[in-house]
Parts: structure tokens; sequence; C-alpha cells
């Protein structure tokens, strides 16, 4: 009977230290799995947070497209106030051409007028003479 009880001593302490070790390997497991589900969390904040920074870089874009549109609507419309200068310039230059031109004909009439004088004069003179 003592040996049978000094077998079932044995073998209980051998049951609690094999429970001690499951324990342990239990706990060692469970921090493991912790530490995966940590890790995948990381990634998953590192992958939202490259979706972040292409979504920022995707309306700096938009931005640069838009600033871009404005810039060259911009020109566009300096383009045509000057287009629209010039022609009112070039417009002012041929009326004041054309003022100058009627004055020099009413000059050249005028000169035309005393030389035909001076002629019907000289005519007359000639005749009397």
């Amino acid at each position: 009977v003592d040996v049978l009880v000094l077998v079932v001593v044995v073998v209980l302490e051998l049951v609690v230290e094999l429970v001690d070790v499951v324990d342990v390997l239990v706990d060692e497991v469970v921090v493991l799995l912790v530490d995966v589900l940590v890790v995948d969390v990381l990634v998953e904040l590192v992958v939202v947070e490259v979706l972040v920074v292409e979504l920022v870089l995707l309306a700096l874009l938009v931005e640069l497209v838009l600033l871009v549109e404005l810039v060259v609507v911009v020109l566009v419309e300096v383009v045509l106030v000057l287009v629209l200068l010039l022609v009112d310039v070039l417009e002012l230059v041929v009326l004041v051409v054309l003022e100058l031109v009627v004055e020099l004909l009413d000059v050249v009439d005028v000169l035309v007028d005393e030389f035909v004088v001076l002629l019907v004069d000289g005519l007359v003179v000639d005749v009397l003479v």
C-alpha cells in the first residue's frame, strides 16, 4: 500500500508539474498571439497611413491642375485684353493718319487754287501786255 501511495504521489506530482508546464506554454502562446495581433494592427495602421498619404498627394495634384487651369485662363484673358488694346490703338492710328491725309488734301487744294489764280493772273497780264 505504501508503494501504491508513493506511486500515486509521484504521479500527482508529475501531473502538477505537467500542469505548470502547460500553464507556462499557454501563457507563452497567448503572448505570441497578442504580439501577432499587435503586429497585424501596426501593419494595418501603416497601410492606412499610406492610403492617407496617397489621398493627400492626389488632393495636391488636383490643386495643381486647378492652379494651372487658372493660370491658363488668366493668360488667355490677358492676351485678349492686349489684342483688344492693340486693335483700339491701331484704330486710333488709322483715324489720325486719315485726318492728317484730309488736312494735307485741304492744304493741297488751297495750294492748287492759289496756283490756278496765279496762272490766271499771269495769263491776264500776258494778254494785257
